[in-house]
């Protein structure tokens, strides 16, 4: 098989540039799985979801220290630990304990 140098050239740019692609793509998700000393750290995102409530409850926890945090760079981190033990302990029954009427 016989292939002209400008077309090889033109098909390692290609593959090249997916490799690019592919790497910015794993950086990415490394990024997302931030660790703190070995611990997957979730973000408000990560939390809110898991958890299925609103950011002002997420926000509440955090100032009533029922839910320990992380500030890095600006961004709030939970260890996945601490939301994993907060659930265990606010969790009765199937039904969350808020000490909160507007959270039922």
């Amino acid at each position: 098989m016989y292939i002209e140098r400008t077309e090889f050239i033109s098909w390692m740019e290609r593959i090249m540039e997916r490799f690019d692609i592919l790497k910015d793509s794993i950086v990415k998700k490394q990024l997302h799985n931030t660790e703190i000393d070995g611990e997957q750290l979730l973000d408000n995102q990560d939390v809110l979801q898991l958890l299925r409530i609103s950011s002002r409850s997420l926000q509440r926890y955090r100032s009533d220290k029922k839910l320990p945090y992380y500030k890095i760079s600006g961004k709030l981190y939970y260890k996945k630990s601490d939301v994993d033990q907060f659930i265990r302990n606010n969790l009765h029954n199937g039904v969350w304990i808020t000490g909160k009427d507007d959270d039922k």
